[in-house]
């Protein structure tokens, strides 16, 4: 019997430290885990070489042997000029950034950790392509989103911007920025304009007898409220800085588009990517897709994302805030005729 009390409580104590290890293990990999989910991970594609293999099995499938082996025989050869030609001087690199920003504009996070990584080991030889998908939204975070873009132009690096289906507003806030912009055909672009609404509840409140109070100091803190009741000179006032943005908003395009008649286009309209060529808005029509499989047979294009660790309430409001925007791109569509 002391034999196995003192077998029992050996059992136990050998228990409790293999627990107690265990326990300080996991607390590590959590801590470590959560340092993870707050810097995020930078992620590189090689599309050259990706479009390369794809191309190569394509050819393995449909060609005879014969064919197949002169194909292999000559690509071979090509493969040996292009691995002398990096060895004696690198080839030049396009990296391609992806931004399909929301209202917020918060995709500009990991927009700005991207160009970091960029412009940290880009030679001036390199360039940036920037896929671009945004119906606009708040003026401060699509100012900022520019103003990333901008930091590649000052770094003297050739700046691209595709814009396969809109960008409008914001979103052309930031494509102005690039030396070269390019669109699809029917890209909606544009909508160089301000836009502010809000509903106010003042008169159901009265009905209901319900009092709202607010207090300010300074003539114009408020100008126009959800609950009270507004004046014509808030509403004037209110106006007056949907005039002043619009001008800086102008003032932003005509400073890196100095050819375009900013006038003519600033109206808040949108344009399909064919009208936007002519009013000078793009430069080029065409897709995303075709530019870079004519540039991978050229240079090394290169895919560049930061992908941050969101939480679960990040990535519904997220996904709340594309929803709104592709609502309202929708709204656009449906308000031109086919």
């Amino acid at each position: 019997m002391e034999f196995l009390y003192d077998y029992g409580l050996f059992l136990a104590k050998a228990i409790t430290l293999v627990v107690a290890i265990a326990a300080v293990v996991l607390l590590v990999v959590a801590a470590s885990m959560k340092q993870k989910h707050e810097r995020g991970e930078l992620k590189l594609t090689h599309i050259s070489e990706e479009l390369q293999s794809l191309r190569h099995h394509l050819k393995a499938e449909l060609l005879d042997k014969k064919a197949f082996k002169a194909y292999e025989k000559q690509h071979k050869a090509e493969q040996k000029a292009k691995d002398k030609q990096a060895t004696d001087s690198q080839l030049p690199r396009v990296f391609v950034l992806e931004f399909k920003g929301g209202i917020e504009a918060s995709e500009v996070a990991s927009l700005r950790e991207e160009i970091s990584a960029v412009l940290a080991i880009a030679d001036k030889a390199d360039e940036v392509l920037i896929s671009l998908e945004s119906g606009g939204g708040m003026v401060h975070g699509y100012g900022l989103a520019a103003s990333q873009l901008e930091r590649v132009r000052r770094a003297g690096l050739p700046l691209t911007v595709c814009v396969d289906k809109v960008a409008a507003s914001g979103g052309y806030m930031m494509a102005c920025v690039a030396n070269h912009i390019v669109a699809a055909p029917f890209a909606i672009v544009g909508s160089i304009g301000v836009v502010a609404q809000i509903p106010n509840f003042h008169r159901l409140l009265r009905k209901h007898d319900i009092d709202y109070e607010q207090h300010t100091a300074g003539e114009f803190k408020r100008t126009l409220t959800l609950f009270g009741e507004n004046t014509d000179e808030g509403r004037a006032k209110f106006q007056e800085e949907l005039e002043q943005t619009h001008e800086l908003f102008k003032g932003f395009v005509s400073n890196f588009r100095p050819q375009l008649e900013v006038a003519k286009v600033a109206t808040g309209e949108h344009w399909y990517g064919q009208q936007a060529l002519a009013l000078g808005l793009v430069d080029e029509i065409g897709t995303s897709d075709d530019l870079l499989m004519k540039l991978a047979d050229e240079k090394q294009v290169i895919k560049v994302r930061y992908q941050i660790r969101k939480k679960i309430t990040d990535k519904l409001a997220h996904s709340a805030s594309l929803m709104l925007s592709e609502c309202y791109d929708r709204l656009l569509q449906r308000n031109r005729p086919m």
